[in-house]
């Protein structure tokens, strides 16, 4: 039997993102934008993971998608995911395979989400998928997911999965593995990462069209070369790769940019940006 650990804190809570349950959660709205998904049903999401000031209105069109009322795309017979399974960088250790958030809970201002028990089980008895509480507790990558989580889909169960080394091996056994336990359930993927670090605004588009593109023609496979190729494109490329390949082999067809954005337009320096995209993933035969 998988080990179950009790919460884990909400650890930048009150810096990356506002602690107050209200000020929180009316930020959260104002970032749940309308967002253009020519597509149905939404199968997999792209979402930054700075601090909310500077990437959470991207993100918000990222979680906008997930629900009806907010998009473009109104199918009657929308229901929830069972299940949102969270795919992001290790920021500060290094491991092979990915590291499974084995607490029971995970707190948010907002309020707490579940995990999913049978998920977890399951996928910690894949190769390269371990349990590790302790890589989790002090990363920001999938933290700044779930208050975004809780304001749309409070009541669904979610799993977190860290990535060490991105190499290809690694994105082509998580995605593997992610794809073996997801068939037959109607699951939601979430692949969190910022894009270009720290260049001039000119610079970093130009490093994040690379990134724009192949997200836009859902190809994974040119992500990842692009990703071999330079280091500089984005932070979690491989958590983007997997989620893609993943979405893919579950069903999804098709991809859609929702937003690009960049740091500037926030602290109005334009000389170190960071770049931000989100995008969903979806439609079918």
């Amino acid at each position: 039997m998988t080990p179950q650990h009790g919460s884990r804190r909400a650890a930048f809570a009150g810096t990356w993102y506002p602690d107050d349950p209200q000020t929180l959660g009316a930020f959260v709205d104002r970032c749940l934008v309308p967002a253009d998904v020519p597509f149905s049903p939404v199968l997999g999401v792209i979402s930054p993971h700075a601090g909310v000031m500077y990437s959470g209105a991207v993100a918000g069109r990222a979680y906008a998608s997930l629900r009806p009322s907010f998009t473009t795309a109104r199918p009657d017979d929308w229901s929830p995911p069972e299940v949102v399974v969270l795919v992001g960088p290790s920021h500060s250790v290094a491991f092979h395979g990915a590291a499974l958030a084995p607490d029971r809970h995970f707190e948010t201002p907002l309020g707490p989400l579940k995990h999913d028990a049978r998920l977890v089980e399951e996928l910690a008895s894949r190769p390269g998928i371990h349990l590790d509480s302790t890589v989790h507790a002090r990363e920001h990558a999938l933290e700044l997911q779930l208050p975004f989580l809780a304001r749309v889909l409070p009541e669904v169960p979610v799993v977190l999965l860290l990535m060490g080394r991105q190499t290809r091996s690694e994105v082509d056994r998580l995605a593997g593995s992610l794809t073996e336990v997801l068939r037959g359930r109607r699951a939601l993927l979430v692949a969190s990462s910022d894009l270009s670090h720290y260049h001039d605004r000119k610079t970093a588009a130009r490093l994040d069209a690379v990134v724009l593109e192949c997200i836009e023609r859902f190809d994974p496979d040119r992500l990842q070369s692009a990703l071999e190729a330079s280091s500089q494109h984005a932070c979690g490329g491989g958590p983007i790769v997997a989620v893609m390949r993943t979405a893919r082999a579950l069903g999804a067809t098709r991809s859609k940019v929702l937003q690009y954005a960049d740091s500037g337009d926030v602290s109005g320096d334009v000389e170190r940006v960071v770049g931000y995209v989100s995008a969903a993933l979806g439609g079918g035969a």
